[in-house]
Order: C-alpha cells, then sequence, then structure tokens
C-alpha cells in the first residue's frame, strides 16, 4: 500500500521504466488533446467526437460544444498535475495510473449506461476498450518496484 500512497511523495520511482516512459507519453497526449477541447471551434465535439451538432439547434450545439470545452479544462488540469508528478513527484504514478483506470473504466460504463447517437466511430471510443487492459497492465508494472540493488551494483 505505501507504494500506492507513499507517506511522502518525492521523485523516487521505483516501478518499470516502461511504465514510467508511458506515463510520459499518456501525459503529452492528455496535453494535447484538452487543448483540443479547448481551442478547437468545436471543442472536438463534431470534427473529432462525431456528434452530429448540425443536427441540433443552434443553442443545443453551443451547449455542447461549452461541456466539450469545460472537460478540456478538467482535462488540462489532470494532465498538468499528471506532468507535475513526471518531474517531480514520481513516486505518485502508480496512483496516478490507478485514477487513469478508474476514469477510462467509469468512461466505458458511461458510454453502456448513457449511449450518445453518432455520425461516425469516435477515435477515443474505440481506443478507451483498448486502453483500460494496457491502464491496468501499467498500473500493475508500476507497482512493482525494481531492484535497485542489482541495478546499483551493475
Amino acid at each position: 500500500m505505501n507504494t500506492l500512497f507513499p507517506s511522502v511523495a518525492n521523485n523516487e520511482y521505483r516501478g518499470s521504466r516502461i511504465a514510467l516512459a508511458l506515463f510520459a507519453v499518456l501525459t503529452g497526449v492528455a496535453i494535447v488533446r484538452s487543448l483540443i477541447h479547448i481551442l478547437a471551434p468545436d471543442g472536438g465535439a463534431g470534427s473529432i467526437a462525431t456528434i452530429p451538432l448540425d443536427q441540433y439547434s443552434a443553442e443545443a450545439a453551443a451547449a455542447v460544444i461549452h461541456t466539450f470545452a469545460l472537460w478540456g479544462l478538467s482535462q488540462l488540469l489532470v494532465a498538468f498535475v499528471s506532468l507535475l508528478v513526471l518531474l517531480r513527484y514520481r513516486s505518485l504514478v502508480p496512483f496516478m495510473y490507478l485514477l487513469a483506470v478508474c476514469e477510462y473504466s467509469v468512461r466505458l460504463i458511461l458510454g453502456l449506461v448513457k449511449p450518445v447517437t453518432l455520425a461516425g466511430t469516435a477515435p477515443g471510443g474505440v481506443a478507451n476498450y483498448m486502453l483500460v487492459p494496457l491502464l491496468v497492465i501499467l498500473f500493475i508494472v508500476s507497482i512493482r518496484q525494481r531492484d535497485t540493488r542489482a541495478e546499483a551494483g551493475s
């Protein structure tokens, strides 16, 4: 439990180097994705998520676009926390993976419970099915500690 919830957050990370490298990649992707939701004219709702905004009233389309921008802001804040963890508090990488497993798992569940009619297949909708198992694996390897004594001796 101390690996997942360290008593002191520091830059000591003892999990898999692959998990750390992929955490950096996922953080970069999260920053880009969040900025698209904030800055794209349609927030990515129509152009990426294939929500048929042209079939909505102007007010409804504006509400969807606004919601996507707010979602982008939330994603950007989490991405900045991830960047901070990556640069300064690497002992929290396993915790961040656990949060990501929870977030993407609940996204899948919400997609089933509250489906949205789309004009096509959204890339995120497909990627989430592959991302959840990958995040679970990365979480597991991030909490498994490397033998730092063997590395120091080599």
